[in-house]
């Protein structure tokens, strides 16, 4: 009486109004009864409990392994406990590791690679009175070395920091939250061990909280988003949350906010990663409190609606109803595609080249949606590769597509790009040709780069001729002999270039020849090995009409060039002629070789 008197006046409640919790009667459970089928039970786990028996612990499969059973599904992962601390189950097993720190549990793993599987074992914990508790400001980062050595805190909220008392069985279960999750099944005599009547919940299909839902939510505010998790889960099977267990949620939302990002960000993916992403979209968006959960779980539940989201989250449900791996950076740069976009448009027109502006688009977004939570690291290196690759998907010639699907992320990549195509951003036909290439063997990609290339000539073509707005000249363009134009023709030439306008002249296919070959006009003779005029050049050329025609008497070492040129061809009497010719350069350069061999050396020998 007096204890209470000195509560009163300093505060506190009384000691006699803490009532303890009732922690339930123990109900063994038959094979008879709950018909589990002991093949959907993995061996591995099994082999798990057989150990810590022969070693003299009790052990007992738990949780949502237990209650998945009952409901007839395989399980995807399997919880273990037993009343061995830590450090016992880690000197049981040849691969195991002791992890975390606001709850020690170990994870004993079987296989290597992608094939491993880790079993989750933990230690039963003791129930213990939050009051009774160490109480520390702020929360597991910011008051890490408060904590160190303690094993049981909360924090000012009445949050759990520490919870590493170990206790009996059904303390462990009254600890634990939902009543069909509660429950420990012995895959050895195949009996479950049931202390909150889980059994009769299953088969009512409800899902209710142990304890006073309002003090449970305040004990682990986490608790408000796994309710939501199970009953999205749930709901094909009939599951429904019950009324008590749903009334304090809105409510407790505030409590969230004491939870540190990094948790409430891993907590965020569970919710769309869990097979069942669109039933959580959904029923989100009923109760009308995403946004309070986290920030991105509400542009998620905005967007859903979006063809390209939604696409997304029914891939993702999809895979994992296929037993196949999801990550969670795929699914997040689905989300973020539509910010990385807007930006990208942004930086272009702001004339930055394209791969620098996708770059820079990319640094905002995570700036803006994601922060330093979790979104620097590995996460963060997979989304901004996912992305990157989408302009690379446009580019099909060189060595470009050889490399691309040499990319380690190429299936995450092309995945995404597939995506977008089946939304209409790019072409099924694109998609459908990196798809071929990328299972194709080496003669067939070298086809299908062939094609490529020439369906973007062509597509280069209709581009010129829609910019110059009229169709190129086809057939043969005749070459004309420099000496035969005429002042008058140059300038005729000169007015039609300049009628057909600037783009034609740069891209097209000009008229005529001599604005060309005015740009040649230094090239060397190919006969007598000195440098020729145009009109000799263009006189070989086009011998038909040009050879006949003569150079002035004033320049001799023309006239000798194209005699030159003709003896070569000739042959005969003519080459003597040519011998005779006086050189009129003082060294003679070694005669070049021409059409007809070596007549140059036959006339010199004649």
């Amino acid at each position: 009486m007096i204890k209470n008197l000195f509560h009163k006046l300093l505060g506190k409640p009384a000691a006699e109004k803490r009532r303890r919790p009732s922690f339930g009667k123990r109900v063994e459970v038959p094979a008879s009864i709950h018909h589990i089928d002991p093949a959907l039970v993995d061996d591995r786990a099994k082999d798990v409990v057989q150990t810590l028996r022969r070693a003299g612990f009790d052990a007992y499969i738990v949780g949502g392994a237990v209650r998945d059973l009952l409901v007839g599904l395989k399980p995807k992962d399997f919880d273990v406990a037993t009343n061995a601390t830590p450090e016992e189950v880690k000197r049981l097993f040849r691969r195991a590791f002791i992890i975390g720190r606001r709850f020690r549990i170990v994870h004993v793993v079987y296989g290597r690679g992608r094939e491993h599987e880790v079993i989750e074992v933990s230690t039963f914990r003791a129930y213990l009175d939050a009051a009774d508790a160490a109480h520390v400001n702020g929360n597991e980062k910011t008051s890490r070395r408060a904590l160190e050595g303690v094993e049981h805190a909360v924090d000012a909220s009445g949050r759990l920091l520490r919870d590493n008392v170990w206790g009996p069985q059904e303390e462990d279960a009254a600890r634990r939250d939902f009543t069909i999750n509660a429950m420990y099944y012995d895959p050895e005599s195949e009996i479950v061990v049931d202390y909150h009547k889980g059994m009769a919940d299953v088969q009512k299909r409800v899902i209710r909280m142990i304890g006073e839902p309002a003090l449970r939510y305040h004990e682990d505010p986490v608790r408000i988003i796994r309710a939501i998790r199970f009953a999205a889960k749930l709901s094909p099977l009939g599951f429904k949350a019950d009324k008590a267990t749903v009334a304090p949620l809105r409510d407790c939302l505030p409590l969230l906010t004491h939870v540190p990002q990094s948790r409430m960000f891993d907590e965020m993916l569970k919710l769309l990663q869990t097979g069942h992403a669109m039933a959580t979209v959904e029923l989100l968006a009923r109760l009308g409190f995403a946004d309070a959960i986290y920030p991105l779980l509400g542009l998620a539940v905005d967007r859903a609606s979006d063809p390209f989201v939604r696409g997304a989250l029914q891939d993702t449900d999809r895979r994992v109803g296929e037993g196949k791996p999801v990550a969670p950076s795929f699914l997040l740069a689905c989300l973020l595609w539509q910010d990385v976009r807007e930006a990208w448009q942004r930086q272009v027109h702001a004339h930055k080249p394209a791969f620098v502006a996708l770059q820079d688009a990319i640094d905002e977004v995570f700036e803006a949606r994601i922060g330093d939570v979790s979104g620097r690291g590995k996460l963060a290196a997979d989304m901004r590769e996912i992305w990157m690759m989408q302009p690379r998907f446009d580019k099909r010639t060189g060595n470009g597509p050889y490399s691309l699907v040499a990319q380690l992320r190429f299936r995450a990549g092309f995945d995404f790009f597939r995506l977008r195509a089946s939304v209409g951003e790019v072409t099924d036909e694109l998609a459908d040709w990196w798809q071929t290439f990328s299972t194709a063997n080496d003669a067939v990609r070298d086809d299908l780069l062939a094609e490529a290339r020439e369906q973007q000539r062509q597509q280069q073509k209709q581009a010129r001729q829609a910019t110059t707005g009229k169709v190129k000249p086809t057939g043969k363009v005749h070459r004309v002999s420099g000496a035969s134009l005429s002042t008058a023709s140059e300038e005729s030439v000169e007015a039609e270039a300049s009628a057909q306008g600037q783009a034609e002249t740069l891209h097209g296919e000009p008229d005529s020849a001599p604005a060309r070959k005015r740009r040649k006009r230094h090239r060397k003779g190919t006969a007598a090995g000195i440098d020729a005029p145009p009109a000799a050049d263009m006189g070989a050329a086009e011998p038909s009409a040009s050879s006949s025609i003569s150079t002035p008497s004033t320049q001799p070492g023309m006239a000798v060039s194209q005699e030159a040129a003709s003896a070569s061809a000739a042959g005969g009497d003519d080459e003597r002629d040519l011998a005779a010719a006086p050189p009129k350069r003082r060294r003679r350069r070694k005669p070049a070789a021409s059409a007809e061999g070596d007549a140059p050396r036959q006339a010199a020998d004649d």
